[in-house]
Formats: structure tokens, sequence, C-alpha cells
């Protein structure tokens, strides 16, 4: 059975995946999709199963940070103009 503290961080894991879930695209239904993951692992006991999937968990949350990172760069750099004038 799971401890308390894996209980917890699985629940601050669940909120913190589910308010980067917010700025997704709504056609992707980032929430189901992320409420069914949970739902599948719901019932895991073996405490190496339950690590591996918070760290999958904590993976797709690096990798979300990483798209809209990539997302605001992409934004800013449409926003200025390439510098034209050259110094030759």
């Amino acid at each position: 059975m799971a401890s308390k503290v894996t209980r917890l961080r699985a629940l601050a894991l669940y909120k913190e995946l589910h308010r980067l879930g917010r700025d997704y695209e709504p056609s992707y239904d980032f929430h189901g999709k992320l409420r069914r993951l949970f739902e599948k692992n719901r019932n895991l006991t073996d405490d190496e199963e339950i690590e591996k999937a918070l760290r999958f968990g904590e993976y797709i949350k690096n990798e979300t940070l990483a798209l809209y990172s990539l997302r605001k760069y992409r934004h800013l750099k449409r926003m200025y103009p390439p510098n034209s004038t050259s110094d030759t």
C-alpha cells in the first residue's frame, strides 16, 4: 500500500498538471487524458510501480513546460522583425 507521502506527492503532481493543462489546446482534451491516466494507475500497490508512474507524470510535466516555453519563444520571435540592417 502506498504511503501518505506518496499519496500527497501524487495529488500535488495531479494538481500541477491540471493547472498546466488550462493553457493547452482545448481540442487535445488534456484534462480528460490526465484524469484517465491517473484513474488507470489508481489501484497500483507495488511501490516500484507507483514510483515509475510518478516519474512518468514528472516527465509529462517537464515536457509540457518545455512546449509552453517554446510557444512563448516563437511568439516573441514573431513579434520582433529580423534585423535587416547589416554593418558591411
